[in-house]
């Protein structure tokens, strides 16, 4: 039940009081001749409140004010005459200007004056109601009906206007309320009343300066912290640059804007798309900011009269609101990472593997002649001794060949002329091949290889590039096995395609990485250093032979690479 119900409630019983007044007063109408005293008491109260009030004239102070404050409050209740509401009217409002300078002696002698006057009205009407109160006890049924009436209006008029005496701060305080929840911690209250809506209105202000304290507090710790989030993106040696979700530019360090060319005014506050209108590089970068799909693609900047290589990398941020379930995407961030040293090493390093492969090709082709000449008899007989070392010879020169012949295959994928010898070959000749290159390096951390095929398949494949891609894999695994662990290799046929994979029980792959494995110069944040090419060449050898490759992982639960091609 609100407040201003139960008022008008307390308003309405004292409502029934006054009427049960009356019906007792036309009851005892036949004693009014007994009760003339009590009639003279009435004035008698007037002139003892009047009393007061010239006493506490005659003092100064706020206690004197508080004095005649409670007396004329008093006689406001007490007005029996018919010309005493005026002058207590009127004594009201001269106290309103008094308490507003009470240093006014105007003020204070027209007080005086009206008490005085209020003092002879009720002097007077003392003696007269004493003259008259025998000739007016046939009159008092009609004087005692008046007065109910009288009553019945005034205690109307108040059911109609206390309750929005109450309930207006309230409304007040509510709307202060809801100024503070859409964060205007300036809004205060101010009741000018001597009553617990002023001690409200206290705490109330208290609190709200305590917020607003609290709200610039924050504000501040949020400009520092990103400032020094602005200091280390512009301490970054690689391009960055942030757009929030409208595409417009949040942030752009200084190695980004040197390679576009712009100043930070030309591009913070910019509609991206806007600001890309005459920036080629720019425009470039923007493109295909939604589609994480399309990211490390190899882009080429010159700087300072130098060629440099970048990927890009596209990261989606999103956000879940306080008390919500889905995550919206509030920005994003363009990465350009530095990849010219890689790219510089891989050139270096196909011109070297095709240098150094047609250099031992000429000198393996005269000792494999060399060979053939010791082992034909009419240049000369060999004992069985020679003879075992020439064929220790010639086997070791055919295992060089091959070698010589890998490296030039891989030197043709670099530079993109990739030659493939497809032809149908068994699956069985493949991993005997790929266990006999891994040998090795399984016995040496003492990792078992256990291979798991049914039977043997016949396949479309260059058994060389395919035999190749197979050995990196194992190698991969046997390198993040625990040593004395287990690798499965595994064969099998389904829907047409002969599937190979590798399976090993390390340290896995975390999900965010996986997708990005198979391209080049990528590496898994705290792995072995390398290049990061043996994957990105294994899928170019599988996708050119017509297959696909492809890995699943789990943090900590070791990871499965596999990859299938064509059955014969």
């Amino acid at each position: 039940m609100s407040i201003k119900t139960k008022v008008a409630y307390g308003v309405i019983f004292l409502f029934a009081v006054i009427l049960t007044i009356g019906g007792i007063g036309l009851y005892y109408l036949n004693e009014l001749s007994a009760d003339s005293q009590n009639i003279l008491r009435n004035n008698y109260e007037s002139l003892h409140y009047t009393k007061n009030i010239l006493g506490a004239l005659e003092n100064t102070g706020n206690t004197s004010l508080d004095s005649l404050e409670a007396n004329i409050s008093k006689q406001e209740m007490n007005v029996t005459e018919p010309s005493e509401r005026e002058l207590t009217i009127q004594l009201r409002n001269t106290f309103e200007n008094y308490k507003k300078n009470p240093a006014d002696s105007i003020d204070k002698i027209l007080l005086r004056k009206t008490t005085i006057t209020i003092q002879e009205v009720n002097l007077q009407a003392i003696v007269k109601k004493n003259e008259i109160a025998q000739a007016t006890a046939s009159r008092a049924s009609t004087y005692v009906i008046i007065i109910v009436t009288l009553f019945s209006i005034i205690a109307f008029t108040f059911i109609v206007n206390f309750p929005g005496y109450v309930a207006n701060p309230i409304l007040q305080l509510t709307n202060s309320i809801k100024s503070i929840a859409n964060k205007n911690y300036e809004e205060r209250l101010h009741f000018d009343r001597k009553d617990e809506f002023e001690e409200l209105a206290e705490a109330f202000n208290q609190m709200a300066e305590k917020m607003d304290e609290y709200e610039h507090s924050n504000l501040a710790k949020v400009i520092f912290e990103k400032k020094r989030i602005e200091t280390i993106i512009n301490r970054m040696t690689d391009p960055v640059i942030g757009l929030d979700e409208h595409k417009k530019i949040v942030f752009v360090n200084d190695q980004a804007l040197a390679f576009l060319h712009l100043t930070k005014e030309q591009l913070v506050g910019k509609y991206a798309p806007d600001a890309a209108v005459e920036n080629d590089l720019l425009r470039n970068l923007i493109r295909n900011e939604a589609n994480t799909n399309a990211d490390n693609k190899v882009i080429k900047i010159v700087f300072a009269g130098k060629e440099n290589y970048f990927s890009k990398e596209n990261i989606i941020v999103r956000h879940t609101p306080t008390g919500e379930k889905n995550d919206e995407m509030i920005g994003q961030v363009i990465l350009l990472k530095n990849i010219t040293p890689y790219k510089e090493l891989d050139l270096a390093k196909t011109n070297f593997i095709a240098t150094i492969s047609h250099e031992l090709k000429t000198p393996i082709a005269s000792i494999q002649m060399c060979t053939q000449l010791l082992q034909d008899k009419r240049v000369g007989e060999l004992n069985t001794e020679q003879n075992g070392i020439v064929k220790t010879l010639s086997d070791e020169i055919a295992r060089l060949s091959k070698i010589t012949h890998e490296l030039l295959d891989l030197s043709q994928v670099e530079s993109g002329n990739l030659k493939l010898n497809i032809t149908n070959t068994s699956s069985a000749d493949i991993i005997h091949y790929a266990m006999e290159a891994v040998k090795f390096q399984a016995e040496r951390k003492h990792v078992k290889i256990e291979v798991r095929s049914t039977e043997t398949f016949l396949l479309h494949a260059d058994v060389d590039k395919t035999t190749w891609v197979l050995v990196n894999l194992l190698t991969n695994a046997i390198r993040y096995s625990p040593e004395n662990d287990c690798i499965l290799l595994t064969c099998s046929a389904e829907k047409g395609n002969v599937h190979f994979s590798v399976t090993d029980f390390g340290p896995g792959i975390e999900e965010k990485y996986i997708e990005k494995l198979f391209e080049k110069f990528y590496q898994v944040p705290g792995t072995a250093s390398g290049t990061g090419l043996g994957l990105a060449i294994s899928k170019e050898f599988i996708e050119a032979q017509g297959g696909s490759i492809s890995v699943a992982s789990e943090s900590g639960k070791g990871s499965i690479f596999s990859f299938q091609l064509k059955k014969a």
